[in-house]
């Protein structure tokens, strides 16, 4: 009998294998999470890729199959979709990374086979100064045998925009920051802060809306996203300083306001600037901000339900969202919420030929959030369709009301992303709130809520060289009840804020 129960335990042992194997994909993949988009469509999170070191832009590839993808230290790679190996392609010289700068955005030539060419721009460093150059790579047997300077311009520690796309007409774009300058986003004689346009090896286009020049549009602070819709619809990406992150509907000559009008033009100083000179709304503007980063437009069957809509991914939020499009695909009707502190941060977002979801995690980057980085930090995930219902899944968040908040949410909102949660802050960038002289003090306290900072000093001592924005737009309540929530994160006693302190300290000028 013993002879016989031998072959037969090993059958069994086979078919558990494959049973196993049956749920989790081949080549190293392995499903993690189930989505629920709607009572008919369920998505598996698939890791495909663990390990990496802040992806900052990914784009799938048909020609090849596989996602090409830059790693903010200066790494490109490239991902083979059938086997999931990542093969290092090149590392990018004279990249320079400090903060959010480095090797960032990414394009592929829509004509790969006959014309093999990567498009990335990055930040370089010479003396003192920052530049961020567009490069245009050569490909060969998946070697870069070639490397050509496109175009260079200011570059920053911060506020580089630098994502790239390509038209259907072979015409690329290049989404440039403002670099924390207060002036270039506004003068239309230079390339910080816009929308360039040029052809593929760099010249200018003869059709280009400003003759001899690359500007297209203008009154850019911080792009982080951008896509074109399947009519043709140039759609970005935008953050906001305190306030209204936005979406863009892009368009030539069309000047989107800042630094003068931020987001909707909504108080009577920005309504009154747009009357004089004429300024371009967001499609879309959030407040709490969300830092709004990957944007890929969406026309697959594959999840229905996000059909021509745009995929959003976030980095304060740490969401995914759904922006669901009208027909002329130049309005946003809805909203959903997925992912939320999920998988931390999310930078990269793009789509295979089948409608299948890439994103990427950018937990190992300068500003991590609580309970982030996991150890497998930095991944790329893939969300598909599966053909049946899973046992247990993540759904879309209930819709939020953000003038019914707390004082604890008022203060995720605003201020956790910097000063983290336990208001310990980070060292080098963002100071903590335990002992600060400036939350010790009433009046210094809730001026600087309102105003804002341009640099910290933290105990006398340690220089914070990242501004504080103002937080004026916040009701009187709303600041006293943040005030007094941070204090209760301190060891400080003072009695509690109350609104008519926070009124009187708003009518002051000191």
């Amino acid at each position: 009998m013993q002879a016989l129960t031998r072959p037969i335990k090993l059958i069994f042992l086979i078919a558990y294998v494959i049973s196993l194997n049956s749920c989790n994909p081949g080549n190293g993949g392995k499903i993690i999470d189930y989505v629920k988009v709607s009572d008919q469509t369920y998505l598996s999170v698939t890791e495909i890729v663990d390990g990496l070191d802040v992806p900052w832009d990914m784009q799938y590839n048909p020609t090849t199959n596989s996602i090409f993808f830059t790693q903010i230290k200066g790494k490109l790679a490239e991902l083979d979709l059938e086997t999931n190996k990542v093969k290092e392609l090149y590392q990018v010289p004279n990249v320079y990374h400090h903060r959010t700068s480095g090797l960032l955005g990414l394009a592929i030539h829509p004509d790969f086979s006959t014309k093999p060419y990567l498009y990335i721009c990055h930040t370089t460093k010479e003396q003192d100064s920052l530049f961020s150059e567009l490069r245009r790579l050569e490909l060969k047997d998946g070697k870069v045998v070639a490397n050509h300077l496109l175009l260079k311009i200011p570059g920053g520690s911060g506020h580089n925009g630098s994502r790239l796309a390509f038209d259907n007409h072979r015409i690329l774009y290049w989404a440039t920051g403002d670099i924390h300058s207060m002036t270039h986003a506004q003068d239309s004689t230079t390339l910080n802060g816009k929308i360039l346009r040029m052809n593929d090896d760099g010249t200018i286009p003869k059709d280009n809306p400003i003759e001899n020049s690359y500007v297209y549009a203008w009154g850019f602070r911080n792009m982080q996203g951008m896509t074109f819709t399947s009519n043709g619809n140039l759609l970005t990406s935008e953050h906001g300083d305190a306030i209204e992150d936005e979406i863009n509907w892009i368009r030539p000559l069309h000047n989107y306001g800042w630094i003068q009008i931020e987001g909707y033009h909504d108080t009577p100083e920005e309504i009154e600037i747009a009357r004089k000179s004429p300024r371009t709304e967001p499609i879309k503007a959030w407040t709490p901000v969300v830092a709004p980063a990957a944007l890929k437009y969406y026309s697959f069957t594959q999840v229905p339900e996000w059909n021509n809509s745009l995929l959003l991914g976030t980095l304060k939020d740490q969401s995914f969202r759904i922006l669901k499009l009208n027909n002329k695909q130049n309005q946003i009707l809805e909203e959903d919420v997925f992912l939320k502190d999920k998988y931390g941060r999310i930078r990269a977002i793009t789509v295979d030929k089948k409608g299948n979801i890439y994103i990427s995690t950018s937990n190992r980057d300068w500003k991590p959030q609580v309970k982030f980085p996991l150890e497998t930090d930095d991944r790329i995930l893939k969300l598909s369709r599966v053909d049946y219902k899973p046992t247990s899944f993540i759904s879309k968040e209930p819709k939020q009301d953000n003038e019914k908040m707390d004082a604890k949410t008022l203060y995720q909102s605003y201020c956790a992303s910097c000063h983290k949660a336990d208001a310990k802050g980070t060292a080098g960038s963002f100071p903590s709130l335990i002992q600060s002289n400036i939350v010790a003090n009433d009046k210094n306290f809730i001026h600087t809520i309102l105003n804002g900072l341009t640099t910290t000093t933290a105990n006398g001592q340690l220089v914070y060289d990242l501004p504080m924005p103002s937080f004026s737009f916040l009701t009187d309540a709303q600041i006293a009840d943040v005030a007094n929530y941070i204090r209760t994160k301190t060891t400080i006693k003072n009695p509690p804020i109350d609104v008519k302190f926070v009124e009187t300290i708003r009518n002051q000028k000191l």
